[in-house]
């Protein structure tokens, strides 16, 4: 076993990614009440409710662990692990009524993901991962795509607009301009589009760990490549690129074209 991770480990981050995406789903498609926090994003009653039983399980069961969490920090950060968490990812989309969101849960020694697991109530698929044990996509074993050429590939964003950063919006249009299609089938279901091989490539110029660590492993895992913008190997790096091992260093070599314009 790899950093002790054992199949308990596993299923411990699909019992709380459960339990999180249980508690979200029941507000789901109702009339929640939504804000808007300091940095422009939504966070709504269920996000704050989801996370509040994240934390209770952690305490009952895991009382020396850390948790940090989107939306109330961090608890305990002295720990040796951590139970990261983000409680509803895809918030734009859980309160336009779109499914495709989901509930991330990793735990972590240092800036070593142990296990990783995202839970999608809506449409009730779960998918998780621990090193050495696989990637599990509804209780069947996950594995990214076959496809060689960029020309072939499905690659996803969440957003195009890139939050106005001008170089890495005009790598995505190098990659897009290049390949079979390019969606917006954002947030973590695009990692998850990704692990299960149904679509080649999955980006976000940034993200939390919140939004990150559970991912890392889902895509390493199911044979993929997991970096950060700079192609570093590491969940914990603010931005991602997920590939099949394939495409990885086309996909990463078009991303870092200089912008000419």
């Amino acid at each position: 076993m790899n950093g002790g991770v054992d199949s308990l480990t596993l299923e411990s981050v699909m019992d709380l990614a459960r339990v999180t995406g249980e508690v979200a789903m029941r507000h789901f498609r109702t009339r929640v009440r939504v804000e808007t926090k300091s940095d422009g994003s939504p966070v709504s009653d269920a996000d704050r409710a989801a996370e509040r039983a994240a934390r209770e399980w952690v305490d009952i069961r895991f009382p020396d662990d850390g948790v940090l969490g989107e939306e109330y920090g961090e608890l305990r950060p002295g720990a040796a692990r951590r139970w990261i968490v983000d409680p509803i990812d895809g918030t734009k989309a859980f309160v336009r009524d779109v499914p495709l969101w989901g509930s991330l849960v990793a735990l972590c020694e240092g800036s070593h993901v142990l296990a990783g697991s995202a839970f999608f109530p809506a449409i009730d698929e779960i998918i998780a991962a621990a090193p050495g044990q696989g990637c599990w996509w509804n209780g069947v074993k996950a594995s990214v795509s076959r496809t060689r050429g960029i020309d072939e590939a499905t690659v996803l964003t969440t957003d195009c607009g890139f939050a106005g950063d001008r170089v890495r919006q005009h790598g995505w249009e190098a990659l897009a301009s290049r390949a079979q299609l390019s969606r917006t089938w954002g947030d973590c279901y695009g990692y998850l589009l990704v692990a299960t091989g149904r679509a080649d490539v999955m980006l976000d110029p940034v993200l939390a760990p919140w939004d990150a660590a559970a991912l890392y492993p889902i895509i390493r895992e199911a044979g993929g490549v997991f970096t950060d913008w700079d192609g570093e190997d590491t969940a914990f790096g603010g931005s991602a690129i997920a590939t099949n091992r394939a495409l990885a260093s086309a996909v990463r070599s078009l991303l870092s074209t200089p912008d000419r314009g």
